[in-house]
């Protein structure tokens, strides 16, 4: 049976890929879950699945996040259920191609799942965490946080909002019990891959990690007490040393002075 004491993940795009194998995971860890996402059949039979499989009790919810009410919806959830203790924002799109082609309502429509869900189901969900003092955020960015290709910039911006999003949140909660990760993943098998039109079967097999691997990477992550966690990357000094630079540069900026390379001669 379940272990009452772990309280409830909730889970967004619970439905298939990196979420649904992040609901497995937690169901194992004794964890209580509330599955969100849009396919109301897919949750039933993950959540029959789960609880068969491990004794817990699943709920679900069906959501799409893209919708003011159903955010909405979802955020009263979360702000309002004691027993929450794990939040992995994990839903998420892909839009790609020219940014002067792109239907700007597919940009805006990336930018509400990506960016915008992210930041209001966690602001839900952080007045509780940080009232009992405890709580675990999950936020699944991307390599793409750091990095632009010429297809990809209003993915990587949006993903970008993820990455410094969480950074910032772990700063502020610093002296509180309340743990913040993002997760970066790069290339790995998910629906995402036929969402955006390239299709998984165009990259190099080589490139591309499973969901099971990736998930149980970044929670390998988490358990280390990583705030930002990169699973496909071995050498975590290269991390470590773009982190530092980014510090070093900003502190470097705070000057009243233009940069001499500018030539005002003041």
């Amino acid at each position: 049976m379940s272990n009452h004491n772990q309280g409830v993940a909730v889970i967004t795009g619970a439905s298939a890929g990196i979420g649904r194998v992040y609901a497995d995971r937690f169901a194992k860890r004794g964890y209580d879950l509330l599955l969100v996402a849009r396919r109301k059949d897919r949750l039933g039979e993950l959540s029959q699945e789960l609880q068969n499989k491990y004794g817990v009790k699943v709920d679900t919810l069906v959501a799409d996040l893209t919708k003011r009410e159903d955010l909405e919806k979802v955020g009263s959830t979360l702000a309002s259920n004691e027993r929450i203790s794990v939040l992995v924002n994990n839903a998420g799109t892909a839009v790609v191609g020219s940014s002067a082609q792109i239907p700007i309502a597919n940009v805006e429509f990336q930018l509400d799942l990506n960016a915008r869900s992210v930041t209001y189901l966690s602001q839900a969900v952080l007045p509780g965490f940080i009232k009992r003092n405890s709580g675990t955020l999950i936020n699944i960015g991307s390599v793409l946080s750091f990095f632009a290709y010429p297809f990809s910039t209003s993915y990587s911006a949006s993903k970008a909002h993820v990455l410094l999003y969480t950074i910032g949140l772990h700063d502020e909660l610093a002296n509180t019990g309340v743990r913040v990760q993002a997760v970066l993943p790069s290339n790995t098998y998910s629906e995402i891959w036929e969402v955006s039109g390239m299709g998984v079967e165009n990259l190099d097999p080589e490139t591309v990690m499973s969901t099971d691997d990736l998930v149980d990477a970044a929670l390998a992550g988490l358990d280390q007490g990583e705030t930002v966690t990169l699973p496909s990357l071995e050498d975590i000094s290269l991390w470590e040393t773009f982190d530092a630079v980014r510090i070093k540069m900003f502190h470097a900026a705070q000057t009243k002075k233009a940069a001499s390379r500018y030539g005002l001669g003041k």
